[in-house]
């Protein structure tokens, strides 16, 4: 069942046509994403890279309970790869504000003025509980790690030609600030419980894992994202910018390289 993921890069307007290593975009395409399809094993988690010239549109996403019948909601974090100067995400609001308030700036264009934006830096990480507005800056590139669902209700996206869900999207929207407590650094090297609950756990890893991590993990199946070195998976060497399927934890052997492993919950 180990094994590495089938990989997809998706061109966007507003993606990058230089990418940070190990990626490359082919001459004349802009990437915005390189994601991973999620393996009939474990269908909850997708993983994705990010990579922005442009902002993105501001959204939120349902829970489960909000979902269309039949589908899954959607909770996110992001780990921040790469920022240029002045590099920012939008998350939550700095004041709490009324679904009237909220439907008034999302047609006026001032909802960018109503979100709390944060100059973000590498290692910087922010977990997005369902119905937290939010908003990707330009210059940035990102890991995002979500629940498996295409469900984004489209609040404001700048005047681009694009549908809106307004009355969707405001219906799941928490008005209020983003909880600090869902905001950290994570520090260059160490291993880092960075999300235990309620759909995932994810961790950074700085080499093996420690005992206590593996006891966690188990021996469910799981996906190991290397960062920045290869990790072996059942004899497959398994690259930094790809992701992998294993079986479980004790089916991976890391090198001296961080990474990422996540499994649903």
């Amino acid at each position: 069942m180990s094994r590495a993921l089938p990989t997809k890069s998706v061109e966007k307007p507003w993606g990058q046509d230089h990418l940070p290593p190990p990626f490359a975009a082919p001459e004349g395409q802009r990437i915005g994403e390189i994601w991973f399809e999620p393996p009939a094993e474990l269908p909850e988690l997708l993983v994705k890279y990010l990579f922005t010239s442009e902002a993105l549109s501001v959204q939120v996403h349902p829970s489960d309970a909000q979902a269309p019948a039949g589908s899954r909601g959607k909770e996110e974090c992001w780990l921040v790869l790469t920022a240029e100067p002045g590099a920012k995400l939008a998350v939550g609001f700095k004041e709490q504000v009324s679904p009237e308030q909220m439907r008034a700036a999302a047609l006026d264009g001032s909802i960018e003025d109503l979100l709390e934006w944060h100059a973000v830096k590498p290692g910087d990480f922010i977990y997005l509980s369902a119905g937290t507005v939010h908003a990707i800056g330009a210059g940035l590139s990102l890991i995002e790690v979500q629940q498996n669902s295409d469900i984004t209700y489209r609040l404001y996206d700048y005047g681009r030609p694009r549908e809106l869900h307004l009355d969707e999207g405001i219906a799941v929207a928490n008005g209020g600030p983003h909880d600090p407590a869902l905001r950290r650094h994570v520090p260059e090297r160490g291993d880092i419980q960075l999300v235990d609950g309620p759909h995932f756990r994810l961790d950074r890893l700085d080499g093996a894992p420690n005992a206590a991590t593996a006891a966690r993990y188990g021996d469910k199946p799981l996906l190991v994202i290397p960062v920045d070195g290869p990790v072996t998976l059942a004899g497959e060497t398994i690259a930094a910018g790809e992701c992998g399927l294993a079986d479980s934890l004790s089916a991976i052997t890391f090198g001296d390289y961080r990474a990422l492993i996540a499994q649903p919950l």
